[in-house]
């Protein structure tokens, strides 16, 4: 009988592999390029358009709320037209809608241009999930998982260190343009590339390297009943309770550091720039130090989900631990060092968050779980300003980021006790 070497990737597979990671970080990169350019032509805006900060506040949140709520819809159809045509058509409306943003001269088309931004962006992360588990044996999906997550940080960092310039050089409706010809350009390219496998064009190897550790029986078809089956299991319930937790401490941070460091901490716009920097460069090394370490730690658990939970958790607590001191030091220096560990482990719970969903979701179901999961994230993310801002606002900056600590101390509850059993296919 012929064997096969589980650990030896085929030649052709690991060619998809790089190619399809490659794709999913560029992609990624400018989906966040998108998202960071209302924040870094922030006050040219709003000098030019004549907003409040109430206003800009409301702005800056319209594309949470669409992003969060088209994650429920988006989910199914990633695992029921694929990725590479809902990735593609997403790269298309959020590019649109990322351009227009450099059309529009009044604050509700603003607000459009922004809802509509969410929905584009929306298939992003979901597809993401599906190419991994289409791709990815179930023993080795944490590293590519924390490849394409780290697109995340990485977008946010180079959004200052890119468009800054383009604005000072040009003005604030460029860097909406410039942004928005990338995404369509790389729709082309992804929709060009991208190929799902296809079992019937595969060697004996290739589908047994796939296959290890889970069944070899093509998935059944997605429906509505099938995505509407996930909200009976804990598990579901544990994976949207736990990564709003996680996103939450995460967007705090995200949309307010800048804001603490001078209003809280008394620095400098342009020392508060550069020490705002710091943490998401940590991030972008998280992402990746995740993925690997949990393949690694999956490997000697007693089971993939045990091992991956072990370290969405593990990360959280991480958060949480490194929050309180950072709320609470006078150092300066202390207190950047605590945030950076915390944004380090933030990325490092996403990647693994993401990771879990290839092991407890079911092969036809993927996308829609990590979805769900990804909508329960958002709300979080979209609560986050909003909530940070009034406790701000009405006590200061320290009861605020206590509090986001206490909201990620529960995720991570959720997912320890709640996401403890792998949702079976339907039959």
């Amino acid at each position: 009988m012929k064997t096969f070497d589980p650990d030896a990737t085929p030649p052709h597979i690991r060619r998809r592999q790089i190619l399809s990671l490659i794709l999913l970080v560029v992609t990624g990169v400018i989906n966040y390029l998108d998202r960071a350019t209302l924040a870094v032509a922030n006050e040219y805006i709003r000098a030019d358009l004549g907003l409040s900060l109430g206003q800009m506040g409301l702005l800056l949140s319209a594309f949470s709320w669409s992003y969060a709520l088209c994650q429920l819809p988006v989910g199914a159809l990633v695992d029921r037209i694929g990725p590479r045509w809902l990735l593609g058509i997403g790269l298309v409306v959020w590019s649109l809608a990322q351009a227009a943003g450099g059309l529009v001269s009044s604050f509700g088309w603003f607000v459009v241009a922004r809802i509509v931004l969410g929905i584009g962006e929306a298939p992003q992360f979901p597809a993401a999930a599906r190419v991994v588990s289409n791709w990815f044996p179930l023993r080795a999906r944490g590293a590519p998982t924390g490849v394409y997550n780290s697109a995340s940080p990485l977008g946010v960092a180079l959004a200052p260190l890119l468009l800054s310039p383009l604005i000072l050089a040009t003005s604030w409706h460029w860097a909406f343009f410039v942004t928005g010809a990338m995404g369509l350009v790389a729709a082309v390219v992804w929709v060009i590339l991208y190929r799902d496998p296809v079992r019937s064009q595969m060697s004996e190897a290739e589908l047994a390297y796939l296959d290890a550790g889970q069944s070899a029986e093509p998935a059944p078809a997605t429906s509505f009943a099938s995505w509407r089956a996930l909200f009976r299991y804990r598990a579901t319930w544990g994976m949207l309770f736990g990564f709003s937790g996680s996103v939450y401490l995460n967007w705090v941070y995200l949309t307010w550091l800048p804001g603490y460091l001078r209003t809280e901490r008394q620095m400098d716009i342009a020392y508060a720039g550069l020490a705002a920097s710091v943490p998401f460069a940590c991030g972008f090394a998280g992402a990746l130090i995740a993925g690997w370490a949990s393949d690694r730690v999956a490997r000697h658990s007693a089971s993939p989900l045990a091992g991956r939970r072990r370290a969405v958790v593990a990360a959280m607590l991480g958060m949480v631990a490194f929050t309180i001191p950072a709320a609470l030091v006078e150092s300066n220096t202390v207190a950047i060092a605590c945030i950076s560990i915390v944004i380090f482990l933030a990325n490092a719970a996403s990647a693994c968050s993401w990771s879990l969903v290839t092991v407890v979701a079911p092969r036809s179901r993927v996308g829609s779980l990590g979805a769900i999961q990804n909508f329960g994230g958002f709300i979080g993310g979209a609560l986050a300003p909003i909530l940070t801002g009034y406790i701000a606002q009405t006590w200061s900056f320290v009861p605020a980021l206590l509090t986001g600590a206490g909201i990620a101390f529960l995720g991570a509850m959720a997912y320890q006790f709640l996401v403890v059993r792998a949702i079976p296919e339907q039959e």
